[in-house]
């Protein structure tokens, strides 16, 4: 088993100055810091229904109350006006910039476990005799013995066959080749709606661990 990266195309080059806009790298810090609460604000608000940030702040009470620690609430602050920032984008740029924001804050969070330097983006996974996947995983920890594939979602919608099949194809190759590779989905939505999406696949996904907005901080601290 081993890593590559991914080939330079129109889409990769495109994606790339998505990933390298400001904007993704600041709601991707103020994320890995958040609270599940501050969390499912940012997505409420990303989603884009309204840009009215006082709508928000009276959507989520507990989040900007006078009472809520001060450092705590200038965070929800942040998080509520880096959101708005997103949800003004256009509906096609808007849904690239999102799925950045995830990939990116994967990294971080996975970063503060494994370190900086064993955290790639955009990679692939060869294995010997085995035809090469097209599409990258969006995000690995390439460390000897302990390798990790993630994949990652704004939402529950994005759980598809695809993505199963070849994080779960990866997580098979490797244990033939008698390597460890933890593969994972990574979606910024409910757990419930993730789960109900994806209990209607019928492909094999029993061995992908499924992260969701709740369960974030598993990926910083590595329990399951």
């Amino acid at each position: 088993m081993r890593f590559q990266d991914a080939a330079r195309d129109g889409r990769a080059v495109v994606y790339g100055a998505i990933q390298a806009d400001p904007l993704v790298l600041r709601a991707a810090t103020l994320l890995a810091d958040a609270t599940p609460g501050q969390r499912l604000l940012a997505r409420a608000v990303m989603n884009g229904e309204t840009t009215d940030p006082t709508d928000w702040m009276t959507t989520f009470p507990t989040l900007f109350a006078a009472s809520v620690d001060a450092t705590e609430r200038a965070r929800s602050e942040a998080i509520l006006a880096t959101s708005l920032q997103v949800a003004d984008r256009g509906d096609e740029v808007r849904n690239q910039v999102r799925g950045a924001i995830v990939e990116a804050l994967t990294a971080a969070l996975l970063a503060r476990r494994v370190g900086e330097a064993a955290v790639r983006r955009e990679r692939r996974i060869l294995f010997d005799g085995v035809r090469a996947e097209i599409h990258p995983y969006d995000v690995t920890v390439e460390r000897p013995g302990d390798a990790e594939a993630h994949d990652c979602k704004w939402g529950a919608r994005g759980i598809g066959a695809d993505v199963l099949l070849q994080l779960d194809d990866a997580r098979v190759h490797a244990d033939e080749e008698g390597e460890r590779l933890k593969v994972a989905l990574v979606v910024f939505d409910a757990a419930r709606s993730c789960r109900v999406r994806l209990d209607r696949q019928t492909v094999p996904h029993e061995g992908i661990e499924l992260v969701t907005l709740e369960t974030l901080g598993r990926l910083a601290s590595g329990t399951s």
